[in-house]
C-alpha cells in the first residue's frame, strides 16, 4: 500500500467510553481531577494585585447511568481561561463545569500561598510573611456557595503555665484556620489582621534583637488558651457585617507535650 493510500484516522469515529452506560446504579459524590497548579492573580491590599500558583481540585457529581465523566474537560476549562485565573474567572469556571460536565453540582478549590510585606514591630526592618489561603466554591443546582480559608500562624502562650510559675511560662506556635462566607468584598489582609490581634502575638518573617524582646514580652502579657483563641476570634467576626457565617479553628503545637490542643467554633455553615 502506497503513501497515498494509507486512510486518515477518523476522530470521529473513536468510541467515548465514558458515555457507555453503568449497570451498577450508583452514583459518584465528586469525581474529577486533583492537585493541578495554574498561575492566579487575587486582589492584594497594599499592591493592587499579587500573582501566584494555586493548587486545583475540581469534581462533579456522576449520575448512576454514566460509566466515567471527561477528566480531560476540566483541565480545558483551566486553560480556555486567561493566563492567570482571578475571583471573577474562579466564579464563572463553577457554572461553566457543571454545564459542559453534564452535572447537577461541581465543587472547586484554588489553594495558593499569599504573602504579605510586614513590618517588625520595634526596628520596622520588614520581611515577607506567607499564607496559605484556599478559595472554595460549591454549586448545586442553582445555589452557589464561595468561601475563603486563611491559615495564620501566630504564638500562644499559657495562661496555666504563667499562673503557677515563679517565673517564664511555655508558649508555642499555633496555626488558626479561619474559613468564611462573606457578602461583600473583604481583603485577605483584613482576615489576617483580625486574627494575629487576637493572638499571644503575631509571627514575623525577621526579628532583629529589640523586636524579639518584644514579642517575647507581649506574648507573655497576653496569655491565651487554645479556647480563649477561638473565643475571642469569634467575638470579633460577629462584630464584622461583611461575613454571613464562619469556622474558626486553633491548633496550638504544644512545646511541653507530643500532642496538639484545638479548638473549633462554628457559625453559619450547614
Amino acid at each position: 500500500m502506497t503513501t497515498s493510500q494509507v486512510k486518515p484516522e477518523r476522530h470521529n469515529e473513536i468510541e467515548d467510553v465514558q458515555n457507555i452506560a453503568d449497570q451498577r446504579k450508583i452514583a459518584i459524590d465528586k469525581v474529577g481531577i486533583k492537585d493541578i497548579k495554574h498561575p492566579v492573580k487575587v486582589s492584594d491590599r497594599t499592591t493592587g494585585e499579587q500573582h501566584t500558583i494555586a493548587n486545583f481540585n475540581m469534581y462533579v457529581n456522576l449520575p448512576h447511568q454514566f460509566k466515567g465523566t471527561h477528566m480531560s474537560r476540566f483541565v480545558e476549562i483551566l486553560n480556555q481561561h486567561e493566563r492567570e485565573i482571578t475571583v471573577k474567572s474562579f466564579r464563572e469556571m463553577m457554572g461553566e463545569m457543571t454545564e459542559r460536565l453534564d452535572a447537577e453540582s461541581g465543587y472547586i478549590e484554588m489553594s495558593f500561598p499569599y504573602f504579605v510585606n510586614k513590618a517588625a514591630p520595634i526596628t520596622g526592618v520588614r520581611s515577607l510573611m506567607d499564607y496559605q489561603v484556599s478559595f472554595i466554591g460549591e454549586i448545586i443546582g442553582e445555589k452557589t456557595a464561595m468561601s475563603v480559608k486563611v491559615i495564620i500562624p501566630v504564638t500562644s502562650l499559657c495562661p496555666c503555665s504563667k499562673n503557677i510559675s515563679d517565673y517564664g511560662a511555655h508558649n508555642q506556635r499555633s496555626h488558626v484556620t479561619l474559613t468564611v462566607r462573606v457578602h461583600s468584598f473583604v481583603w485577605i489582609e483584613d482576615l489576617i489582621d483580625l486574627v494575629e490581634k487576637q493572638a499571644s502575638c503575631e509571627i514575623f518573617g525577621l526579628l532583629k534583637r529589640p523586636d524579639e524582646k518584644y514579642v517575647t514580652e507581649h506574648a507573655y502579657d497576653n496569655p491565651k488558651f487554645v479556647e480563649d483563641m477561638v473565643r475571642d476570634i469569634a467575638a470579633k467576626l460577629n462584630e464584622d457585617k461583611r461575613i454571613d457565617a464562619y469556622i474558626v479553628e486553633s491548633e496550638n503545637f504544644e512545646s511541653i507535650h507530643n500532642h496538639s490542643a484545638y479548638a473549633l467554633i462554628s457559625k453559619g455553615f450547614d
